[in-house]
């Protein structure tokens, strides 16, 4: 069975989440030259659960189980966002967490990620299976747009679903939005925007014809 726009994206996100990961295992990422990249894993993977929450988790909602289901994305979200936050706080030297073990830390995180992903794959082709195929092109979509305005930090004592997740996401956007820009922390945009508008994914979506390109996006 061909897979749906949906999982396709959420297979993408999920490739690109742990493309960006890798380097925060770098001996050296703590190095102020490289914590930019962890910042950036980071930033992509708090975007990509906020949006998930905000656009996902009420379709899941309404299926078999669905309150069940939308527990325990809620609470792998949550843990995933604290371990995110310490990992960030060790590298910047956080004197709350130094005390905390970096392999420790990235080992819980590979784990709570690989959690993530069999959760979004499950969620992802249910609602393929009960969503006609233009619910979830619409669906894909509202996803995608979500994660361009989501809050670029980890929240984890913040609502997370229904009306107060939504308004949490949006206060905490303009609030990161603020820190970023007082911090000169850049979020890269070629690997969230371009990949929907500009790469295998938007094809998927549309139906249009690979182009040609002289070599992979580079970071700003």
């Amino acid at each position: 069975m061909t897979a749906s726009t949906l999982e396709m994206a959420l297979s993408y996100e999920h490739a690109n989440i742990r493309e960006l990961a890798e380097p925060a295992r770098h001996p050296a990422a703590a190095h102020p030259d490289r914590r930019h990249r962890t910042d950036w894993f980071y930033a992509i993977t708090a975007q990509h659960l906020a949006a998930a929450e905000d656009v996902l988790l009420p379709q899941v909602r309404r299926l078999p189980d669905g309150a069940e289901l939308v527990a325990r994305y809620v609470g792998n979200a949550k843990d995933l966002e604290r371990n995110l936050r310490y990992l960030k706080g060790r590298q910047y030297g956080d004197s709350r967490v130094l005390h905390l073990d970096p392999h420790d830390v990235l080992r819980t995180i590979d784990r709570l990620l690989a959690e993530h992903e069999r959760l979004e794959t499950d969620y992802s082709h249910q609602l393929s299976e009960h969503l006609d195929a233009t619910e979830v092109n619409e669906l894909t979509k509202e996803l995608l747009e979500a994660e361009e305005v989501a809050p670029t930090r980890a929240h984890p004592n913040s609502p997370h679903t229904g009306l107060a997740g939504r308004l949490a996401h949006r206060m905490w956007r303009l609030a990161d939005n603020a820190w970023d820009s007082a911090e000169g922390r850049v979020v890269p945009t070629k690997y969230h925007v371009h990949p929907k508008r500009n790469s295998a994914l938007s094809h998927y979506l549309y139906g249009t014809a690979m182009p040609q390109t002289d070599g992979p996006a580079t970071d700003k």
